[in-house]
């Protein structure tokens, strides 16, 4: 019997990660990163890398949460991928956020949304844009918050239920205050 594939590996720890074995899923993910490592995928090595910071950030595994996104986000930036560059800086604000560094939290996202921007994904960016919002909003600064959740809920292509409602609640204000 061959060893696993980097990608049969990934496979794995994607599976193993929605069954919420988390620790294994890591496991899994570091073979794959080797893998792809050695074989010359740099962004995959990065997106390996990346998975395992999701799930260090779910174990609130901070350090290690954010070591391993940031080296991601170097990754992809070494290797011109702006798309999951952007993902590693959410995911980084995320973390900022968890970890109370409130303004670290508003600079990655703000980063993020500006490069889903720059590649017209609309739906990451306004994604972005609404976790920075409510990032804004609590930490004091209200209106700002609530411009930036506002132009998030504008641009995202598929808004779930709350999303609609906030919209639909946001439409009523306008035509109720002109």
């Amino acid at each position: 019997m061959s060893a696993p594939t980097a990608e049969e590996l990934q496979k794995e720890g994607l599976r193993l990660f929605q069954e919420g074995l988390y620790d294994e899923a890591a496991r899994r993910f570091g073979e794959a990163l080797e893998h792809f490592a050695e074989e010359g995928h740099e962004a995959e090595a990065g997106e390996m890398l990346n998975n395992i910071g999701i799930i260090r950030r779910k174990q609130s595994r901070w350090d290690d949460a954010l070591a391993s996104i940031e080296e991601a986000h170097r990754i992809f930036e070494r290797a011109g991928d702006k798309s999951r560059a952007a993902q590693a800086l959410g995911n980084m604000g995320s973390i900022y956020a968890s970890l109370k560094r409130q303004e670290e939290a508003i600079e990655a996202w703000r980063a993020a949304a500006t490069v889903f921007e720059e590649i017209g994904d609309r739906q990451k960016q306004g994604d972005t844009l609404m976790a920075l919002g409510l990032s804004l909003f609590k930490s004091g600064r209200r209106q700002e918050g609530l411009a930036a959740y506002h132009a998030g809920l504008q641009i995202v292509d598929k808004p779930t239920a709350s999303q609609k409602l906030h919209r639909m609640l946001l439409a009523v204000q306008a035509r109720v205050l002109g």
